[in-house]
């Protein structure tokens, strides 16, 4: 029977919480270990909380390889590469080029659409429990352009989205005015993605957790794998400093550390750890109604309940968690563009967020069974789409155990795809 069946989760993030949740909902018997104490605040908490079918293109795509090399010479840029000499990174930049290609997006892009409305569906679902709620809101989402350049291109990225059967409308200052008129905007017009919602991270993690231990999942804090112990083609068992744990299936659901057990393992997984920043307003000057992301800057701004988060930038640094004021200060500078009533002494004393986000070199999460390990599932290396496809990848890993066909095929995003 399946009720006997233990599973192993390694990562308490987003990512691990739901595949915990929507296993034991099946019920499987659940063991989540993480490496942090359970008052944590990685990636999972502090992003900017959107769910965004509207992010079709990964992030390798034309024209990202030079814009890294042009942003790379800014601290405050988007994206920013810390020069080092590192053979993974190396690796991982040369994978990433390779898949900066128009073939690659076109593959992606339904792959990625499906996943997202899937897991839209799910977020919608968990909302309508009782005793439920985090902050789901379903407003849509703009992206914010203050050139007439800029709202040319994502146009064109509208165009692709109606090709995708995701709506999609393209609006003069006016009309985006006319969409949240409580904020002043100096923009040219945006592009409205009506299907995108948001939700506040902290209490969606919450809520996940409760539910997940009233289905008898048990969590494990502090406890990093430091080895594995193999029986042939099987991990038998996990080895952690308060002692081994065993189980019928092992889910590598580790987020950023991933690498750290794949290294272990012998797995090629290769992943860079891309920090991302984020403050929260509690009581801003204007409050949107509708979240944004400010496409120049590549800044996400988030209403959630009274207070306002705006976040972003990508930077390849390792995997360190040390703060880096020139990325805040390139956020907070980005809000004052687009928002003109905010200035940049709104963020005085505000305790700036950092978390890393796992990047694949092709911008696609490694989700499925691994060929190494009869009893190995891989699920990480979401990116900026961990809080987004959390659900979705939850319920199909779920699948995957119980040997059923997944609701969406997997075989572009296999864990085997670099060995």
């Amino acid at each position: 029977m399946n009720d006997a069946k233990h599973i192993l989760i390694l990562g308490g993030g987003v990512i691990g919480l739901s595949t915990a949740y929507y296993c034991a909902r099946r019920g499987l018997r659940v063991t989540v270990l993480d490496r942090n104490p359970e008052q944590r605040d990685g990636c999972s908490f502090g992003n900017a909380g959107m769910i965004v079918p509207s992010h079709f293109v990964p992030l390798a795509a034309p024209g990202m390889v030079a814009l890294g090399l042009k942003w790379m010479w800014n601290p405050e840029s988007p994206l920013w590469i810390k020069p080092r000499l590192d053979l993974d990174l190396l690796n991982w930049g040369y994978l990433f080029w390779r898949a900066c290609s128009p073939e690659h997006v076109a593959r992606s892009a339904p792959l990625l659409r499906d996943l997202s409305l899937a897991s839209r569906t799910e977020f919608e679902e968990l909302a309508a429990l009782p005793d439920n709620d985090f902050g789901l809101v379903k407003k849509g989402l703009l992206m914010l352009c203050q050139t007439q350049h800029a709202l040319e291109e994502e146009a064109k990225g509208a165009q692709r989205a109606r090709e995708l059967g995701l709506p999609a409308d393209v609006l003069d200052a006016r009309g985006t005015a006319a969409l949240d008129p409580g904020v002043t905007l100096d923009i040219a017009g945006s592009v409205y993605y009506p299907r995108d919602c948001h939700l506040t991270p902290g209490r969606f993690m919450a809520r996940l957790k409760q539910r997940a231990e009233a289905l008898g999942v048990r969590f494990v804090w502090q406890s990093p794998v430091t080895g594995v112990r193999r029986e042939g083609a099987r991990l038998a068992g996990l080895l952690t400093p308060g002692g081994e744990y065993c189980g019928d299936e092992v889910v590598l659901a580790g987020g950023s550390w991933s690498p750290l057990v794949a290294r272990e393992l012998a797995l090629e997984l290769p992943m860079q750890a891309g920090k991302g920043y984020s403050l929260t307003l509690p009581n801003p000057r204007q409050l949107p109604q509708i979240c944004s992301i400010l496409t120049e800057a590549r800044v996400a701004v988030t209403p959630m309940g009274n207070s306002l988060r705006v976040g972003g930038t990508m930077e390849i640094a390792g995997l360190n968690e040390d703060l880096n004021p020139a990325r805040v200060r390139g956020i907070v500078k980005a809000l004052t563009k687009y928002y003109p009533a905010f200035r940049l002494a709104d963020f005085d004393g505000i305790q700036p967020w950092h978390g890393l986000r796992p990047c694949s070199p092709d911008g696609l999460p490694y989700l499925g069974r691994t060929a190494k390990y009869s009893n190995l599932t891989v699920a990480t290396g979401h990116a900026m789409m961990g809080l987004s496809l959390a659900p979705i990848t939850g319920r199909l890993v779920s699948e995957l155990l119980l040997n059923e066909p997944t609701a969406i095929d997997l075989r572009q995003l296999s864990p085997d795809r670099y060995a």
